[in-house]
This record gives structure tokens, C-alpha cells and sequence, in this order.
């Protein structure tokens, strides 16, 4: 399950496993127009863990998700 809400400056996706055990906390994703973060309450400290990816980052991710094991340089698509 999850929510999408736009904000003035930024979208926010909320992911919520409900299959997941009950330990597992929603991942919030706050996506701005040069960063994503990642965030998700930590169950034993209680504090809030943060991830930040840039722009490019993120783009390297969404082609990993889709690659054998390997090393790769992801180069710009030419116009």
C-alpha cells in the first residue's frame, strides 16, 4: 500500500508494507526538483534514519534494479 501527496515543493510517497512483520516501519520518500530522501522511523532507537540520493543517484538505482551482478557507468543519453 502506498500514498502520494504533493506539496508545495516536493511529492510524498509513502510506502507501508502490510505483509511485512510489525516491526517494519512506512518508508516515507520526499522527492524534491534536485534531491530524494529516504526516511524511516528506526524501531529499537526510535529516531528517524535519512538517506539522500541526487538526481543521478537515483537514475543509477532505477537501471541497477534492472542489471545482472556486475560493475556499470551509466552515460547521458545523447540528444
Amino acid at each position: 500500500m502506498f500514498t502520494i501527496e504533493h506539496e508545495f515543493d516536493a511529492s510524498v510517497i509513502t510506502l507501508i508494507d502490510d505483509q511485512a512483520a510489525p516491526d517494519r516501519e512506512e518508508i516515507t520518500i520526499t522527492c524534491f526538483d534536485d534531491v530524494v530522501v529516504l526516511e524511516q522511523v528506526d524501531p529499537h532507537s526510535e529516531r528517524v534514519q535519512k538517506i539522500s540520493f541526487s538526481m543521478n543517484q537515483l537514475s543509477d538505482l532505477r537501471a541497477a534494479l534492472n542489471l545482472p551482478e556486475g560493475t556499470y557507468v551509466r552515460r547521458a543519453a545523447e540528444d
